[in-house]
């Protein structure tokens, strides 16, 4: 297995779409468009890998010099449960804390709360809809 930042565009990160479309976009018959994928550049987009496949991701979207977003979270479905997500938030974590970040939040699905709460992160407001599903903001201090 590997953690890797991945460049935008490369094939690595077209593997990052693809999964990100099966486990996030495509069972609430969603798509990515172009003009959401561009603005994906100047992010940091991280993947989990066993040899070439992937296996999960994430990004990182900087919203100031001391706070930073975590977005589009994934793990193949067969392998959630078994620590993948754990060993890249921790990553994703010590980057964003490597980068001088201070605080890292998400809007996480509700179905997903528990895993976060168990990293540490807190509930900071009301449940709301996004992208026609429950979700929560949440936050922790780096």
């Amino acid at each position: 297995m590997s953690l890797k930042i991945i460049e935008f565009g490369s094939p690595s990160y077209q593997k990052m779409v693809e999964l990100r479309f099966q486990i996030l976009r495509n069972p609430l018959g969603l798509t990515f468009n172009q003009a959401d994928l561009d603005k994906e550049k100047e992010d940091i987009l991280i993947g989990f890998f066993e040899e070439e496949d992937i296996e999960g991701c994430c990004i990182l979207t900087p919203d100031d010099k001391t706070n930073i977003r975590l977005r589009q979270m994934a793990v193949l479905s067969g392998l959630q449960r078994k620590g993948i997500g754990r060993v890249i938030m921790n990553f994703a974590e010590n980057i964003a804390r490597d980068r001088g970040y201070k605080t890292m939040h998400m809007h996480a699905r509700k179905s997903a709360v528990g895993f976060y709460e168990k990293l540490g992160y807190q509930i900071v407001g009301d449940e709301f809809e996004e992208v026609t599903i429950p979700h929560y903001e949440m936050q922790k201090a780096l």
